[in-house]
């Protein structure tokens, strides 16, 4: 390739459908973008999925897979978005891309609402969001070659590349570290990871300004998933692309997020910028899930580990708990935890958490010192250093491991007396045992004695008469 055709390759030139003024405006949307301007703004975003039962297929229930999400993604950066399985991460990455209708909320897009868009209205938004799956094979026709999957989007826009689409595609699969000459490929001729570049190439192709990745290294072993996230880190500087990246791999998170939010069944119970979160994480569950983190240092072998157990498994999202839904599982719940849901609120400098009783930061509810019962069971699971930070952020975890500690304090008390009083009874005891013995032989000193008197004398008047 020449010079020219190699800078074409990073930069991937503006496409033209025809219009000029179209054209030009689409070709320097990223650059106008200036970055940390709000790109993408959720307001009260929730999907739930209705149940149906019976022969009229009435509606008896719904699953609250997203249920109220607010945060903002500024242009040029990276949000990961990290949680257990079933918590809504891929669901919340569907709805952005309204690939899902939502049940309620809003989705802003550079200002423009597209919550409720029709397919005529949402076709221009597509040049400017796409989406890599999670699945790389599955999302790939396997009739289809790669030069006709990637070359899709152009059809579809109606856009027509610098010198054709064929040759706009090769100068794609170059790009994401493939072969140009593998085209007219299908896609089972590839690798997981040389699968998952196809699809990169795919939500590339008309430059768009947002990329939601939904885990696009799971399915990846350790040495591709690192060539996928330097590609994909790469790509972003050289095009200034906008990352929300789901993932539950919270090392592959830390390494390519600028900001990470936490969810749980269905709601963001922290938002952190990177390093506060991996340092100082506030609400419970990410610090369970920061314990959860292995160190790769083999000095550490043979160290104690403080992972935090969780009790149970997650609540289903048919019926979420009342109030926190984090409750059921945490050790520093109180009757507050149970009855009013917290607000997400920042309470550090670009730190937001929805939790009465943060890790790191003062209470929020003090006046709350009793336990639950779910709270005392999960603290079991707890190592005791944990419990001993925690205690100095809630009082009710403090006011518990008091009692704790006064109760074989107590106890240990109660035995120290009771063998005090034992020793006591038995020093009393052996002084009065100890003079009738030797009373005892003074009687029979004395009486053998007057025997022995006794004797003499008989013997004296004998010898007198």
């Amino acid at each position: 390739m020449s010079e020219n055709a190699e800078d074409k390759a990073v930069r991937i030139p503006a496409q033209s459908d025809g219009t000029e003024e179209k054209s030009a405006g689409t070709a320097t949307l990223n650059k106008d973008a200036a970055p940390g301007e709000v790109l993408l703004k959720v307001t009260g975003l929730q999907k739930h999925f209705p149940i149906k039962k019976g022969l009229l297929q009435r509606q008896v229930g719904a699953v609250r897979a997203v249920d109220g999400l607010d945060f903002e993604v500024r242009s040029g950066e990276t949000l990961g978005v990290v949680g257990e399985s079933g918590c809504g991460k891929s669901t919340m990455g569907r709805l952005i891309t309204r690939l899902l209708e939502p049940t309620a909320g809003t989705i802003e897009f550079e200002g423009k609402d597209i919550t409720h868009l029709g397919v005529g209205g949402m076709r221009p938004m597509r040049r400017d969001v796409q989406m890599i799956f999670q699945d790389p094979y599955s999302s790939l026709n396997p009739r289809h070659t790669i030069g006709t999957i990637v070359g899709a989007p152009f059809r579809l826009q109606g856009v027509e590349p610098e010198g054709g689409i064929k040759k706009e595609v090769q100068r794609l699969l170059s790009v994401v570290g493939l072969n140009p000459e593998h085209y007219n490929r299908y896609p089972h001729e590839f690798s997981g990871g040389q699968r998952q570049r196809i699809g990169i190439a795919r939500a590339l192709a008309l430059k768009p300004k947002l990329v939601v990745a939904d885990e696009p290294v799971s399915a990846l072993d350790v040495s591709i998933q690192a060539q996928v996230v330097n590609l994909m880190d790469d790509l972003q500087e050289e095009l200034g692309l906008t990352y929300v990246i789901i993932a539950h791999d919270l090392s592959v998170v830390r390494h390519v997020s600028d900001r990470i939010a936490v969810m749980y069944l269905g709601k963001i119970v922290e938002l952190a910028d990177r390093d506060s979160l991996y340092k100082a994480p506030m609400h419970p569950y990410t610090k369970a899930l920061m314990s959860a983190v292995p160190i790769p240092d083999p000095k550490r072998k043979n160290a104690k580990s403080e992972r935090i157990l969780l009790k149970g498994d997650v609540p289903s999202p048919i019926s979420p708990p009342s109030g926190c839904r984090f409750h059921t599982r945490c050790w520093k719940a109180t009757e507050i935890c149970r009855s009013t849901e917290p607000q997400l609120l920042e309470l550090k400098p670009g730190q937001r958490v929805a939790c009465h009783h943060p890790e790191n930061f003062e209470d929020q509810a003090p006046q709350d010192t009793v336990l639950l019962t779910a709270a005392k069971e999960a603290a079991e699971l707890v190592a005791d250093e944990v419990l001993a930070e925690s205690a100095e952020t809630s009082a009710a975890v403090a006011a518990e491991l008091a009692e704790e500690t006064a109760e074989p304090a107590a106890e240990e008390a109660a035995v120290a007396s009771a063998e005090e009083a034992g020793t006591e009874a038995e020093a009393a005891e052996e002084p009065a045992e100890e003079p009738s013995v030797e009373t005892t032989e003074a009687s029979a000193e004395e009486t053998s004695e007057a025997s022995a008197e006794a004797s003499e004398t008989e013997s004296q008047e004998s010898t007198d008469k």
